[in-house]
């Protein structure tokens, strides 16, 4: 709730639980202040310093973090937005050129526009609101457009602010690295600013666009939370400033870091979408609200609500040292135990046998794939099984044909040398010409064999940002044009080939956030395949994205990243929260673990639907307690329960550990699928709870990574 006061400015009322009244605005204690405008002008910037605003600009006495800040054609970067008209209608507007959610008929959404302008600098900033009808949920874009005769530049363009009247709140955050992405991190608001950003082109391992505010007693099933999540896949900003008055701004959008973008007359800005969730119920319904929103409103095509098909990736079998017959060796092998799709990754293309080489010549390396791609792909088609292919499509390298035909059309900055990264520099994607060139090969790719599936990897960050191709006074704009690009050529590619399954990879999770799921309905959760750090990693990510969209594979032992051995059968219950797949060289593992494939195969395929659809629970917290971990996934009808457990570590002379259930019916009575005589209620289930005793692990002893699940059916 918000209000238009004297003179034109957007005061902000409250946001939180659904009140019934039309009208909060004795919350903005202008009766109690001397220093609003009407009664005290000669104090207006302690008015502007003090009051609640719905979108704050710069250089006005308002000294918190702005929302706005622009660079006009005097050099001024003062702005002044006022309120003009707003209206309210049916549905929900895409946003040019960006991923966003979306309304359906089942769904349900109303949108209110409110006009805002700068009659002085001749700049227009629309705010853009929908609310959804059965999800407690906002979004919040902005529009921006010049509407005078002069140049103007913004400088700062965030999409939404919050003022809170409190400064009573934890902020959690998902930190953390490659391997290890997504941690989830919690401290107390303090003064002054706490942030997280990206500055990297992406929106990054390090900091995730996601931000939690809760009251401190707030977990997993109490206390009210307010979050954020920036649908975008390039440099973000998320802040809370604790200001002297002990309340609470916060901001998030594109970092203003090297921003600018230049309106001439008539132009339009758009900034992308910040989806808000409030929850009264913990960061429990707070990850629920997101997991439904997403799964319905946001990823789309024609995988949106089907199982995935079980593929085997061959990197961590092969690496870079495959060729035809190595691959339909491993997918004859796969294909008798029930996999599914055999996925090509890095190597097939220009000479690459290492990763010094080939990025940009997308077309296949004979020597490697004799025959040809068509050939091997008929061959593993024949088995049964359907195909999948590698692509770097952003990434250029130094030693390719096309960096010797075009070096110009890697980002860089004339007469500075170029950083490499994986000995690789990064194409220029602000130019169509550059992603023509690119989607061509893809499409001659494509074109030339039964391809079902695709993923889409990014392995380095941006460094030296400027453009050969853009004016002097644009070149701050390449971060986001960079980004606009990239959705460019994915929304060609998911146009024109609906039937591929697109899952998106940057190094792992770098870029695990919305906008690239508006693409893609799975992405590859991490490097790290490990059984017990994928716990954390995606406990982390199931803070804010549903479990349908996690890139989760059973890999071989002892882990590549970390060394660890994990028994075959936990490996699988742990990816089975994903979207579940095989790393590994099947013709090499041990038999024991070869004749156990296929029972997990049929596992997954029993209780995907419920995973996939039912809603998340999270029950232990390595982040707490890295002894143990345990979540459910519960019907919608609640009319049954798959309840997963873990044993990280076996303690000697410790009984079995009591743990409640959690979202179940109450009064409704429920049995285990193995003993469908012993009933027990839900309330006893969830509020008196079940012993889980130490388990043995995969070498028949009691001992760590030993896991279990139990599947609850409603009587």
């Amino acid at each position: 709730m918000f209000k238009v006061c004297e003179e034109g400015y957007l005061a902000h009322v409250y946001y939180g639980k659904k009140v019934c009244d039309d009208d909060l605005g004795y919350l903005l204690r202008f009766d109690e202040s001397p220093y609003t405008p009407a009664t005290n002008d000669r104090d207006r910037a302690s008015f502007m310093d003090s009051t609640p605003f719905e979108y704050p600009c710069f250089g006005l006495g308002d000294y918190r973090e702005s929302a706005m800040m622009i660079m006009d054609a005097q050099g001024m970067s003062t702005c002044d937005l006022r309120y003009v008209s707003h209206k309210i209608y049916d549905g929900k507007p895409a946003l040019e050129g960006l991923p966003a959610t979306f309304a359906t008929e089942k769904s349900g959404a109303q949108t209110l526009e409110v006009t805002m302008r700068d009659e002085h600098a001749h700049i227009e900033a629309t705010l853009i609101y929908t609310a959804f009808d059965k999800l407690d949920v906002i979004t919040r874009s902005v529009r921006f457009k010049n509407y005078g005769d002069s140049p103007v530049k913004l400088t700062r363009a965030l999409s939404c602010c919050v003022d809170f009247d409190t400064h009573e709140f934890d902020m959690i955050t998902l930190n953390g690295s490659w391997a290890r992405e997504r941690a989830v991190e919690r401290c107390r608001l303090h003064h002054a600013k706490q942030l997280v950003d990206s500055c990297k082109g992406e929106s990054s391992h390090q900091n995730n666009p996601f931000v939690a505010l809760c009251e401190h007693k707030a977990d997993e099933d109490s206390g009210e939370v307010f979050a954020f999540n920036f649908v975008y896949s390039g440099n973000f900003y998320a802040q809370a400033e604790v200001t002297q008055h002990k309340k609470t701004r916060f901001v998030m959008g594109i970092n203003p870091l090297d921003f600018q973008w230049l309106l001439e007359k008539d132009e339009t800005f758009t900034a992308p979408e910040v989806v808000m969730v409030h929850s009264d119920e913990g960061l429990g319904k707070m990850s629920r609200t997101f997991h439904d929103l997403y799964r319905e409103n946001l990823i789309r095509g024609e995988y949106k609500d089907k199982r995935r098909p079980i593929l085997i990736n061959n990197w961590e079998a092969t690496y870079f040292n495959f060729n035809t017959e190595k691959l339909i060796d491993i997918a004859r092998e796969a294909s008798k135990l029930g996999i599914e799709m055999l996925v090509m990754d890095d190597g097939w293309f220009g000479h690459r046998d290492s990763d010094n080489s080939s990025l940009g010549d997308w077309f296949v390396y004979e020597k490697k794939i004799d025959g040809g791609l068509k050939h091997l792909v008929d061959e593993v088609n024949k088995l049964g099984m359907k195909f999948g292919i590698w692509f770097e499509p952003e990434m250029i390298s130094p030693d390719s044909e096309l960096y010797k035909a075009h070096p110009e059309w890697a980002i860089q900055v004339k007469g500075r040398p170029l950083t490499l990264c994986r000995e690789q520099y990064v194409l220029d994607y602000s130019q169509k010409e550059v992603r023509d060139y690119v989607y061509s090969m893809m499409r001659n790719i494509l074109d030339s064999a039964n391809i079902e599936y695709i993923k889409w990897d990014m392995n380095r960050q941006l460094t030296e940002v400027g453009s050969n191709f853009l004016p002097k006074e644009r070149q701050r704009e390449l971060w986001h044009r960079y980004v606009l690009g990239v959705y460019d050529l994915m929304n060609r590619l998911t146009t024109d080939y609906p039937h591929i399954l697109l899952e998106n990879c940057s190094g792992g999770g770098a870029r695990f956030d919305p906008g690239m799921l508006y693409y893609s309905p799975q992405i590859w959760c991490s490097d790290d395949t490990d059984a017990i750090e994928r716990l954390k990693i995606q406990h982390g990510t199931s803070m804010c994205y549903p479990c349908s969209a996690m890139g989760a594979h059973v890999s071989d032992c002892p882990n590549h990243t970390v060394g660890r051995n994990t028994p075959f059968k936990t490996r699988g219950h742990v990816a089975m929260v994903g979207t579940f797949g095989y790393e590994l060289d099947i013709t090499k593992i041990p038999q024991e673990d070869r004749d156990a494939v296929p029972g997990q195969i049929e596992e997954f395929k029993k209780y995907n639907a419920l995973v996939r659809t039912g809603d998340h629970y999270r029950i232990g917290n390595m982040f707490e307690d890295n002894t143990w971990d345990a979540w459910m996934f519960v019907s919608k009808d609640k009319g049954e329960a798959l309840f997963e457990f873990v044993q990280v570590m076996a303690r000697p002379n410790e009984r079995s550990r009591r743990i409640k259930l959690k979202g179940l019916e109450p009064e409704a009575y429920y049995y285990e699928e193995s003993e469908p005589d012993k009933l027990i209620s839900g309330s006893a289930l969830m509020n008196a709870g079940i012993n889980v005793a130490k388990i043995w692990n995969g070498d028949g002893l009691y001992g760590d990574y030993a896991s279990k699940i139990l599947h609850y059916i409603k009587k």
